[in-house]
């Protein structure tokens, strides 16, 4: 996780922070100085699989391994959550939280969207927008009076688009048809199968029809799709152009929901696909954003998400600057939190 907890006999903690992804889940006991008093990982976050009360099971358990002996007391609970993508979903997982007892009062537990952890850890204060491109896509905004801008994000039925999934799946459906000359030639029709050791696009859709080849390997072709491209390939390189234009298209709307398109704003990135740093992307992210946001940042940011959520409960608290900046060093987000800018 990139920090190092201080083992402490004191069982108070201002902030129990939690960011829990469909892969691995992340828990960091906060003091109110911003020291990390404890930190541990576990498994993924799946209510919509697993259903809500199995799926907090895992974060109980990463949470007791994070307190270890210690019965910590909480003032907040501030969680970040994949799947939470609707208001009743948000309000769901909080009942469920507070049912634990980590905190004495349910009020003082606090679910939000996983994207809304990469964001805080992206700016210095809890304003501007962030943009997420992994396996899918999601962005989210907000301004220190409390307002934000969000979208469902739940894939094609909400309007999205790309992603590292989606991003296999055009290039699949492009190559597929350039091998049987419904299509536009493109070398997509050579390398994808080849990642997998195969000779042909038939053999691939073959392979996958049958079982043979695991669905969710499809996604290992996002990198070979950002190859292509970067090699000269037309039909790769429009894919990657879209992925950019689809990043600043949510970038831009999240920001004009918030006021803040005419006054300088951060507009934080991340996720796998972008934090990968390929260059058109990134070219085209930035240069799109410019155009139509000039007055905008782009940053990408490489912080774990979990010092976001930990960021909300301080803030949420009231913490003074010092604990927010300490709880910064101990996550190595040095600067502007952790920002990698070119």
């Amino acid at each position: 996780m990139g920090v190092n907890p201080r083992p402490s006999h004191c069982a108070e903690a201002a902030v129990l922070a939690i960011d829990a992804g469909n892969s691995k889940t992340d828990v960091a006991l906060i003091g109110a100085d911003g020291s990390v008093l404890g930190a541990a990982r576990g498994g993924g976050f799946e209510p919509p699989v697993v259903g809500v009360a199995a799926a907090v099971d895992v974060l109980e358990q990463a949470v007791r391994e994070a307190a270890g002996a210690a019965r910590v007391r909480v003032a907040r609970v501030s969680a970040c959550l994949a799947n939470a993508d609707f208001p009743q979903e948000e309000a769901e997982l909080a009942a469920e939280l507070a049912r634990r007892g980590w905190t004495g009062r349910p009020e003082h537990v606090d679910v939000r969207n996983d994207t809304f952890a990469l964001l805080r850890a992206g700016v210095e204060r809890p304003c501007g927008v962030a943009v997420v491109c992994g396996a899918g896509t999601n962005c989210v905004g907000m301004r220190p009076d409390g307002r934000t801008a969000r979208f469902p994000a739940v894939g094609q039925l909400s309007g999205d688009w790309g992603g590292g999934g989606g991003l296999a799946r055009e290039a699949l459906w492009f190559a597929a048809r350039a091998e049987d000359g419904r299509g536009e030639e493109t070398a997509l029709a050579r390398e994808l199968p080849a990642h997998f050791g195969l000779e042909s696009m038939y053999a691939l859709i073959e392979a996958v029809h049958f079982g043979r080849l695991a669905p969710h390997r499809i996604h290992e072709l996002a990198p070979v799709l950002f190859a292509v491209a970067a090699a000269g390939d037309a039909v790769a390189g429009a894919l990657v152009e879209r992925q950019a234009a689809e990043v600043v298209a949510m970038a831009v709307t999240a920001l004009a929901k918030l006021d803040l398109l005419d006054e300088p704003a951060d507009v934080v990135l991340g996720g796998s696909v972008l934090a990968a740093r390929h260059p058109r992307l990134d070219a085209g992210v930035r240069t799109r954003l410019a155009a139509r946001a000039p007055k905008a940042t782009a940053r990408v940011v490489t912080a774990p998400p979990v010092l976001g959520a930990a960021l909300l409960g301080l803030d949420a608290l009231g913490a003074p600057v010092r604990a927010l900046a300490r709880l910064r060093e101990e996550y190595g987000a040095d600067g502007a939190d952790g920002a990698d800018e070119p």
